[in-house]
C-alpha cells in the first residue's frame, strides 16, 4: 500500500481470538476494519456502522437488535426463505452463470423482505451491495462511480426511513429499528442510512459467496456431493465446512491502542493488525488435516463469523439460507456440472467468486 505503513498479519487461531476478544486494546473504531487507511471524511461516514464500533457504543447499538436475530426468531423465517428459494430455482435451468444469476439473487430478497423494502427495489439493493464490495476489481466496477452508488444507497435508506416514520408500524426490521433506543436515544435517519448500508451489504455479499463457493467445492468433491444427496441431514455440517474452507472475508483489521505484544513480537500503539481468518481457519493446531474439505468435520470451530463482541449478528440467518438453499438445489436438479473455469473477484478483503459457469439439469 504505497504511502502507508505496513501491518501485522495475525495468522494463528488463538491469536486471532485474542485480538477479537480485546477491543479496548485492538480497536475497530479508531481507523476502521480495512487495511487501507481511509480519508477522514470517509472514516467519519462509517462511524454509525456496527462493524466499526467499539464497546460500550457497540454494545448499546447491538443490544436492541440482538433479540430479533436469535435462532428461534430467525427459524420462523424458514418458510419464507424456502418459498423465495423455490421461486428462484423455478426460473433457472441449463447453462447459467451461478454467482450472479443464482447465488446473488436470494440474499438481497431475504434481507430486502426483512427490512420491508418493496420487491421492485430488491434489484437496486442487490446492485448497490455488489458495487460496494467490488471496488478493487476494475472489471466489476466498470464505468460505475462506486462512491456515487454508495451515496445513492444511503440516500435511498434515509428517504425510506423518513417515509416509514410517517406510516403505521409494520412487523419488520425497519419498524423495530425506528422504534428502538440506540445509545440512549432513537436512531436518526442518517444513522439508519449507515445501519442499512452495512446490514444489507453484509447480508448480501457473504451469503452470495457462501452459496457460490460452496457449490464449486461440492462439485470438486463429487463423493461428498453424493453423500449430501443421499443424506440431506449432512447439509448443516457441510455449510459450516464451506464457511471454514471458503470464508467469505479474508480478514478484518484492528488498530492497536497501546503498546503490546503477540507471541513475543512487540506491537506499537497505532499499528495496523489484521486478523487473517483464511489462515486461522486452517490452523493445524486446531483442525486435523486442515487443507482438506470435509463435510463431516466435527468439531469445526472456524472463525468465519468472527468472535466475541463482533460475532456476526446474522449468523443464524446465514446458516438458515445456506441449509435451505442446498436442500432445494440438490432436490431440484439431478445433475449439476461445472462447464468452465470459475473466476475470483480481485480483492484483498472479499474471498469470493465473480463467475461460476454451470449446467443445471432437472
Amino acid at each position: 500500500m504505497p504511502g502507508e505503513p505496513g501491518y501485522w498479519a495475525i495468522l494463528k487461531h488463538a491469536d486471532v481470538a485474542h485480538v477479537a476478544r480485546n477491543p479496548q486494546l485492538f480497536s475497530a473504531e479508531q481507523q476502521g476494519v480495512i487495511l487501507e487507511n481511509q480519508p477522514p471524511e470517509r472514516l467519519e461516514q462509517t462511524r454509525n456502522m456496527l462493524l466499526m464500533m467499539d464497546p460500550p457504543r457497540h454494545t448499546e447499538y447491538r443490544r436492541p437488535l440482538a433479540e430479533h436475530f436469535k435462532a428461534r426468531v430467525i427459524g420462523e423465517l424458514e418458510d419464507r426463505v424456502r418459498a423465495l428459494t423455490r421461486t428462484l430455482l423455478d426460473g433457472v435451468e441449463g447453462e447459467v452463470e451461478f454467482v450472479h444469476g443464482v447465488a446473488g439473487v436470494l440474499p438481497s430478497q431475504v434481507v430486502g423482505g426483512m427490512f420491508g423494502i418493496p420487491a421492485e427495489d430488491w434489484p437496486s439493493i442487490r446492485r448497490w451491495a455488489e458495487q460496494s464490495v467490488s471496488q478493487q476489481d476494475p472489471e466489476l466496477v466498470g464505468d460505475f462511480d462506486v462512491r456515487a452508488e454508495l451515496t445513492t444507497m444511503a440516500v435511498y435508506a434515509i428517504q425510506f426511513s423518513m417515509a416509514r416514520r410517517a406510516a403505521p408500524p409494520r412487523a419488520d426490521l425497519t419498524s423495530l429499528i425506528l422504534a428502538g433506543a440506540f445509545g440512549g436515544k432513537p436512531m436518526s435517519d442518517l444513522e439508519f442510512g449507515s445501519f442499512f448500508t452495512q446490514l444489507v451489504t453484509a447480508g448480501n455479499d457473504t451469503t452470495k459467496t457462501m452459496l457460490s463457493s460452496g457449490l464449486e467445492l461440492l462439485l470438486a468433491h463429487p463423493d461428498q456431493l453424493r453423500a449430501l444427496r443421499e443424506n440431506p441431514a449432512l447439509i448443516p455440517g457441510a455449510v459450516e465446512e464451506i464457511l471454514r474452507y471458503a470464508n467469505p472475508l479474508h480478514y478484518f483489521r484492528r488498530t492497536a491502542t497501546a503498546d503490546t505484544e503477540i507471541r513475543g513480537v512487540p506491537i506499537k500503539a497505532g499499528d495496523k493488525v489484521a486478523m487473517w481468518y483464511t489462515s486461522a481457519n486452517r490452523d493445524e493446531d486446531v483442525f486435523a488435516d486442515p487443507q482438506s474439505f470435509d463435510i463431516r468435520r466435527n468439531p469445526n470451530p472456524h472463525l468465519s463469523f468472527g468472535l466475541a463482541q463482533h460475532f456476526c449478528l446474522g449468523v443464524h440467518l446465514a446458516r438458515l439460507e445456506g441449509r435451505v438453499f442446498f436442500e432445494e438445489l440438490l432436490a431440484r436438479f439431478r445433475d449439476i456440472e461445472q462447464t468452465g473455469q470459475s473466476r475470483r473477484i480481485r480483492s484483498n478483503l472479499n474471498n469470493g467468486l465473480k463467475s461460476l459457469p454451470v449446467r443445471l439439469s432437472r
